[in-house]
């Protein structure tokens, strides 16, 4: 009995029960013919790449494959790529050995697995609500010998399923594994078809997530709906890790939107940049559509040299108005003298009276 139960994290899951990969050809008989095919272990798995030194298998046919854990029937889907142009790590760069073509009874035990495993859903989905596991399970494996029967499902939080395992061990009377995976594996299991179109990337061919970021949607120019960058399972499209470091190359010579470029004594600002095209929109003045210009790599390349502008000298502008304009200075304003003896108002002014000092009797005189 084995219990595992892993964090439930997208970026480092439970590695799902896929059949170990046997050990390559034995190196003497690397010099006989090798022939490469896919297989595929259950219906909506992946396909891996399988050598044998069996010639003519064809589509559809059931073979053996070589693991760890012994052989495992496995159904032939077509022919496998051609390592032997490829530089050699080994004997083969196939992922399994197919050892022969599996007999009549092989055939029939494998076609009785798959009803034997969905037995073992239902068994096992009875026993949860037995135990009210807030838990979802998602799909049910087991062994060709029998030897383990492994149970994957989801849940938001750590369950604890110690009773869970004890009641599979007694009705099952083998080795049960329960593993709790994350919603990137749950949609690789259950598969389905993507925005494209096709068939789950991830129920095909991926076999390892990769991280995925905001940041490879930024670069590659895409808009940040949630609704368009996200996958079925409400996670960023695993899609965007293709092209990205394609994206990332190209945008590395290209000038960044906000950047001044100096065009024939013009500053130009950057607002957007198409990498696939490898022009740049820039923008002159002060804005609007008119505008509005495309550069294209002939153009912008030589403005981002050691030796080209970076900036427009500025212009110096006098602020002393024109000779024309100036103001004549305003001539004195002359004020009109007044009469003697007049007043402001216009009136006579009364004569002054003198005291005579050398008059002994004080009699004063006037004078006019």
């Amino acid at each position: 009995m084995q219990d595992n139960s892993p964090d439930p994290t997208d970026d480092q899951p439970a590695e799902l029960a896929t059949p170990e990969a046997a050990p390559a050809l034995p190196a003497n008989e690397s010099s006989a013919p090798s022939y490469h095919y896919y297989v595929r272990f259950r219906t909506g798995t992946p396909p891996f790449s399988a050598v044998s030194r069996l010639a003519g298998l064809s589509r559809d046919e059931v073979v053996m494959v070589q693991t760890e854990h012994g052989p495992e029937p496995a159904t032939l889907t077509g022919p496998g790529p051609d390592f032997q142009d490829q530089p050699q790590t080994g004997a083969t760069q196939a992922t399994y050995t197919i050892s022969r073509r599996a007999n009549r009874d092989e055939m029939d035990k494998f076609e009785s697995l798959v009803s034997r495993e969905t037995e073992a859903f239902k068994t096992c989905q009875t026993h949860i609500a037995k135990h009210k596991l807030d838990m979802k399970l998602i799909r049910v494996e087991r062994y060709f010998n029998g030897s383990k029967v492994i149970f994957y499902f989801t849940a938001e939080n750590r369950v604890d399923f110690r009773e869970l395992v004890k009641d599979l061990v007694q009705e099952f009377r083998t080795r049960v594994e329960i593993r709790q995976i994350g919603v990137r594996h749950e949609t690789k299991m259950i598969g389905g078809i993507g925005c494209c179109g096709r068939e789950l990337c991830c129920a095909t061919f991926i076999n390892n997530f990769a991280p995925v970021s905001i940041k490879m949607a930024k670069e590659q120019n895409l808009p940040l709906n949630p609704a368009k960058i996200s996958g079925v399972c409400n996670r960023l499209l695993c899609c965007l890790t293709y092209e990205y470091d394609t994206y990332h190359a190209l945008r590395k010579g290209m000038p960044k939107p906000g950047k001044i470029l100096v065009l024939e004594g013009v500053e130009l600002k950057v607002i957007q940049t198409n990498v696939l095209k490898g022009t740049v929109t820039v923008i002159s003045g002060p804005g609007g559509p008119d505008g509005l210009r495309v550069l294209t790599r002939q153009e912008w390349e030589p403005l981002l040299l050691p030796g080209a502008p970076r900036t427009v000298a500025p212009t110096v502008v006098s602020t002393a108005a024109p000779a024309t304009d100036r103001r004549q200075p305003r001539p004195p304003r002359e004020r009109p003298r007044r009469p003697k003896g007049k007043r402001r108002d216009g009136s006579d002014v009364e004569p002054k009276v003198r005291s005579d000092a050398g008059s002994e009797s004080g009699d004063s005189s006037t004078e006019e």
